[in-house]
C-alpha cells in the first residue's frame, strides 16, 4: 500500500511500519494522532525505541531533519512524552 508517509522526512520503512501498527496510514493521521501520542503508543507495544523516534516524527510533521531541532523543542518533546507516560500510569 502506497503511502505519504514515505515522502515524510526522517521516515522509513521501520518507523512507518511501526506507525502501521498503530493504526497510522498517512501523514494526516499522524497529525490527527500527534507525534507525542504515536511516540507513545509504539513505545507501549513494546518496542524499543530511543527519543530519536519522537524526534524524527515531529521533524516529519515539520519537515525538519530531526537532527536540526533545536535543544528547546527537543526538551519540550521529552516532557509531553514524559507527561503522557504519567497521565497514562496514574
Amino acid at each position: 500500500m502506497q503511502s505519504d508517509l514515505l515522502e515524510l522526512k526522517n521516515l522509513g520503512n521501520t518507523s512507518i511500519n511501526w506507525l502501521r501498527a498503530i493504526g497510522v496510514q498517512s501523514r494526516e493521521d499522524l497529525q490527527n494522532k500527534g507525534v507525542v501520542e504515536a511516540y507513545s503508543e509504539i513505545k507501549g507495544r513494546g518496542i524499543r525505541v530511543s527519543k530519536v523516534l519522537l524526534y524524527a516524527l515531529h521533524g516529519a510533521m515539520t519537515d525538519t531533519h530531526w537532527n536540526d531541532l533545536d535543544n528547546q523543542t527537543k526538551q519540550e518533546l521529552l516532557q509531553q512524552a514524559e507527561n503522557l507516560a504519567n497521565s497514562n500510569t496514574a
